[in-house]
């Protein structure tokens, strides 16, 4: 009996063979920009970037600015700094953190200019 189409669909489709390398290439590009996406979807994760984009900045600074405890702001730069998009820079006691690189500039800046801004440019 042939599988009808629901279970065709159910089917896991990366082990078909029908896959050009195309295909599987581009499975593991929005597999990548899954991931990127999942880690901004949280809103004090987007407002540390939003801020972020505009200087570099110390936890404390962070903290002041969100009204948000140091724990809560360190939870939320640790998952930014293990997805790549902060890095830290240590000058005695105090910890800095910027953007990592541009694509998460970019892509902030984007974010900014659809939610945020009046047609100009964003804060990156």
């Amino acid at each position: 009996m042939a599988a009808g189409p629901a279970k065709a669909q159910a089917m896991d489709w990366q082990g078909s063979d029908d896959l050009s390398a195309a295909t599987v290439g581009l499975a593991e590009k929005a597999r990548e920009a899954s991931r990127f996406l999942k880690a901004l979807a949280h809103e004090s994760r987007l407002l540390l970037l939003c801020l972020l984009s505009e200087k570099e900045r110390s936890v404390g600074e962070l903290e002041a600015i969100l009204a948000l405890r140091q724990p809560t702001v360190s939870q939320q730069l640790a998952r930014l700094r293990l997805e790549g998009f902060v890095t830290t820079r240590r000058d005695g006691k105090t910890v800095y953190y910027s953007l990592a690189n541009d694509d998460v500039r970019r892509l902030i800046g984007v974010v900014y200019d659809i939610f945020c801004g009046s047609g100009e440019a964003g804060p990156a």
